[in-house]
């Protein structure tokens, strides 16, 4: 790309106060394993930039492993972005996941936390599940985008949820009523690396739940998913760690990344490519996959096979479209905060 185009990308993508859609915002639940790799924290940060330009509403936060310190890391970044007031929610029974980077969200200067929150322990904060029913009890129809970045743990609860006092409605009937779509990164749907069986993450780490997710989420809900290769080929690049942060003197999500994998690395970009799809669909950034439906075996290989009028379609990026998508995520992840 030419230096000059990438400039132009760069100072658009920047504009913080200017939304590229006219239409209204739209309402975002971000389902995370947050604990493991530092993508999800880059996909919440690219959230708030996205949430400051008034093209989305971050609802809420849910989060899909089990670690004591996910819902003081997500308090700590949402504060920092003007957001602290975001609930979040925890699972009880998924995944217990060590981490590199959340003991950040502990540092102290001078007797004061360096990153400001509230939640001091997971602990603390409600049930996913009961929070993912009250928030779409309270939403209009069809008004909520998912992003699932992690294992589906809640999504799959959710959906077998029975009706009670926050709502009449089952989980699945909540979804059907007021869900227009849910964006997940999971899978591979073509051979990573040479390997025809490649078995993903978030796939593999919590089958069972993935196999739920996929088979009983309403099929009048579309679902599209952000494959392995898609991250993979879209890299967010050590250069913005090194740069792009200094309007800050200590930034959560530069240190994390920082933690997480140093700086000679360039990450793939797997949760930040699912947030993009799903604020921004209409853009141009990926292509779609014809509809059809998504299988999961029982060693966590996922397939699609192409159905006319299947529920489920993956994202496509074409080679001509990686640098736009690394450009336009690398700026929004690193967007100063409006309210910091």
């Amino acid at each position: 790309m030419k230096m000059k185009t990438l400039r132009i990308l760069l100072l658009l993508a920047t504009l913080p106060l200017v939304s590229v859609s006219a239409s209204e915002p739209v309402h975002i639940i971000f389902d995370t394993d947050i604990s493991g790799d530092v993508d999800d924290a880059l996909a919440l940060a690219m959230l708030h930039a996205l949430a400051d330009r008034h093209e989305c509403v971050i609802d809420a936060v849910t989060i899909s492993k089990i670690n004591p310190l996910t819902a003081p890391f997500v308090d700590a970044v949402n504060t920092f972005y003007g957001r602290g007031e975001i609930p979040i929610g925890v699972t009880h029974d998924s995944q217990h996941r060590e981490s590199k980077y959340l003991h950040l969200v502990e540092k102290r200067d001078e007797g004061e936390l360096r990153y400001p929150h509230d939640l001091m322990s997971s602990d603390d904060a409600p049930d996913a599940v009961e929070l993912l029913r009250r928030v779409l009890a309270d939403a209009d129809d069809d008004s909520v985008v998912i992003v699932q970045v992690g294992l589906a743990t809640n999504l799959a609860d959710l959906i077998e949820t029975p009706g009670d006092d926050i709502s009449p409605l089952t989980g699945l009937e909540l979804v059907s009523q007021k869900v227009q779509m849910v964006s997940v990164m999971a899978g591979a749907f073509a051979p990573i690396r040479g390997n025809a069986r490649y078995f993903e993450a978030n796939v593999k780490h919590g089958v069972d739940a993935m196999q739920r997710f996929a088979q009983h989420w309403p099929d009048d809900v579309p679902v599209v998913w952000s494959d392995f290769r898609i991250g993979l080929a879209a890299l967010y690049p050590r250069e913005s760690i090194a740069r792009d942060f200094q309007y800050h003197p200590h930034h959560l999500i530069s240190e994390a990344y920082l933690t997480y994998c140093g700086p000679d690395h360039d990450r793939p970009s797997w949760d930040l490519t699912s947030v993009l799809y799903a604020v921004r669909p209409d853009e141009g950034y990926f292509g779609l996959s014809q509809p059809g439906r998504v299988t999961v075996a029982d060693d966590g290989f996922t397939s699609f096979a192409a159905a006319p009028g299947g529920r489920d379609r993956y994202l496509v990026l074409p080679k001509k479209s990686v640098s736009r998508v690394v450009t336009i995520q690398r700026a929004l992840v690193s967007q100063p905060p409006l309210k910091p």
